[in-house]
């Protein structure tokens, strides 16, 4: 029923920065749920990245803790992931989830 589409990634140098953008339809009371970045590297599992609550408070995975940070406008009905400082093994495809619902994914790669 809610439909979330990520989007804002790409090709970006080591040390380069990314923000990602999920926005949410379909879903009246944004502002009351939790919002979840996933990702997914080639031949590991799914990992959560970051989360924040209807309070924004977050939490963040020790790897991107200090680089990355979860922020939302609920006026727009999006979350936000900005990645700075990154690393080759941040490359993946970034997910939000929110509810039941997941994203389709937006590929974020971290090369020289």
């Amino acid at each position: 029923q809610v439909q979330l589409v990520e989007s804002g990634g790409g090709l970006v140098q080591p040390g380069g920065s990314l923000r990602l953008s999920c926005t949410a339809s379909g879903i009246i009371f944004f502002s009351a749920t939790t919002v979840y970045w996933y990702r997914q590297a080639p031949g590991k599992e799914r990992e959560q990245v970051a989360l924040i609550t209807l309070i924004r408070a977050t939490d963040y995975a020790d790897s991107v803790k200090g680089r990355f940070t979860i922020s939302r406008d609920n006026n727009l009905n999006t979350a936000y992931l900005q990645m700075n400082n990154l690393k080759p093994e941040d490359t993946g495809v970034y997910y939000c989830h929110c509810q039941d619902s997941w994203g389709q994914g937006t590929q974020v790669t971290v090369s020289s």
